[in-house]
């Protein structure tokens, strides 16, 4: 199974067709709490970015709704300061990548941005909402050539799947492994402040092309 079917088959069809909760874009209000105990218990810190993954429709009717969440994001942008663009993966999916230095004004754009699709009738199109989160671990720290501390992050990420109505963790790193300590720690932290997906066959990963990027990037 190919990166695009997997992707199909776990945040799109497969999860449909087994989906034991609906999907509720209020869901994504829940990280407004998550992120303070991310920093607080885990020492991860908001990346400022997050972004929505859907898939596109050939008809006008849907350009028009994409369209729209660009207008109500750029009528936004005055009052939250939220930036933000809409981008094609290389394996066809569309992002709406969002980036923000207030993790309650990103969650709150992220969640005009999903509410419209729904709103406009392509709540189905809507694949994944992804919160990029970054640890600075100082046992990994290291000198370079000059003498100089080089900073070294660890990235983590939510992804609320809206075909399962589910948020799960995803902690990549170097040559496409999972760390698979810091998931754990991740769900059991935020167990009962989040909506967590128990069936770990869809914590599907979410690959950032190179080291250093974003599954969007």
């Amino acid at each position: 199974m190919g990166l695009l079917d997997g992707l199909r088959s776990v945040l799109g069809l497969r999860a449909e067709t087994d989906a034991r909760r609906d999907a509720d874009p209020e869901d994504l209000f829940g990280m407004s709490t998550a992120y303070l105990t991310m920093e607080a218990d885990l020492g991860y810190k908001s990346a400022d970015v997050g972004a929505l993954c859907f898939s596109g429709v050939d008809s006008a009717s849907f350009r028009d709704a994409v369209d729209e969440v660009e207008a109500i994001l750029e009528a936004g942008r005055e009052e939250t300061g939220t930036e933000f663009s809409v981008t094609s993966d290389d394996h066809g999916y569309h992002w709406v990548v969002l980036r923000d230095d207030d993790p309650e004004d990103l969650i709150t754009s992220m969640h005009f941005a999903a509410d419209t699709f729904i709103e406009r009738d392509y709540g189905s199109r809507l694949l994944a909402a992804v919160f990029a989160y970054e640890k600075d671990d100082a046992a990994l720290r290291h000198r370079d050539g000059g003498g100089e501390a080089a900073e070294v992050t660890e990235p983590a990420y939510w992804i609320y799947s809206f075909r399962r109505g589910r948020f799960y963790p995803f902690a990549p790193r170097s040559g496409r492994e999972r760390d698979s300590s810091a998931e754990f720690k991740l769900e059991s932290t935020l167990d009962g402040e989040l909506e967590i997906e128990r069936d770990k066959d869809y914590w599907y990963p979410l690959w950032p092309s190179e080291r250093g990027t974003h599954p969007w990037e």
